[in-house]
């Protein structure tokens, strides 16, 4: 029944009645008979609900969601899961790299330095172009709640000491840049895990 529907997606998104019904433009009371089946939305709240919802007209009146959105949503997941792989792996390299590069005496520090940023390079401009490029084909996905900024400013905040300290024991500036690569996958990897757990 679609007053049951919703009521689990108005307790998904933690929204009491009065904040439902404010932000629908209509009395706590209203949205209370929704939920009991006494009365129906009218056709112009439909879309409304929807947004607010972040769902289609057909999962909102019949519970089932589009085929083609949640085969749309686990392919993004694939690519997203297979880029942020593919980009740790290269840092990884990178690494390496260095590591085994470094001790030779055949082989310069610049080249060893200028092959390490080459490596480096690859996965920051994959990461950039695929993120961009998804944010450009899902701008109405990019909404992101107030937890979502929570999360990012402590992981900001978190990273940012770790990188100061880090560049000032170390003095080793021209590597610990690489923090900052880590710090967006990880914030990436967060608002991922979010949006599982809120699936769920």
């Amino acid at each position: 029944m679609l007053g049951e529907r919703l009521y689990e997606l108005r307790r998904k998104k933690n929204l009491s009645q009065e904040e439902m019904a404010e932000k629908l433009n209509v009395s706590r009371q209203t949205i209370s008979k929704w939920e009991t089946n006494q009365s129906q939305p009218d056709f112009d709240k439909i879309i409304p609900l929807c947004q607010l919802f972040n769902i289609s007209s057909e999962e909102l009146l019949t519970g089932k969601k589009a085929i083609k959105d949640s085969v749309e949503v686990k392919e993004n997941k694939k690519k997203t899961a297979l880029v942020i792989s593919l980009s740790v792996f290269l840092y990884f390299l990178a690494l390496i790299w260095v590591t085994i590069a470094e001790p030779l005496p055949f082989i310069g520090e610049n080249l060893v330095g200028s092959i390490f940023l080459f490596i480096c390079a690859i996965p920051t401009c994959l990461l950039i172009f695929y993120f961009v490029s998804l944010s450009k084909n899902h701008k109405e996905e990019k909404k992101v709640n107030e937890v979502y900024k929570k999360y990012d400013e402590l992981v900001s905040i978190f990273f940012t000491i770790i990188y100061l300290i880090m560049s000032f024991v170390t003095k080793a500036w021209h590597l610990t840049w690489i923090l900052w690569v880590v710090y967006a996958l990880v914030i990436e990897i967060i608002h991922i895990l979010l949006k599982m757990k809120e699936e769920q």
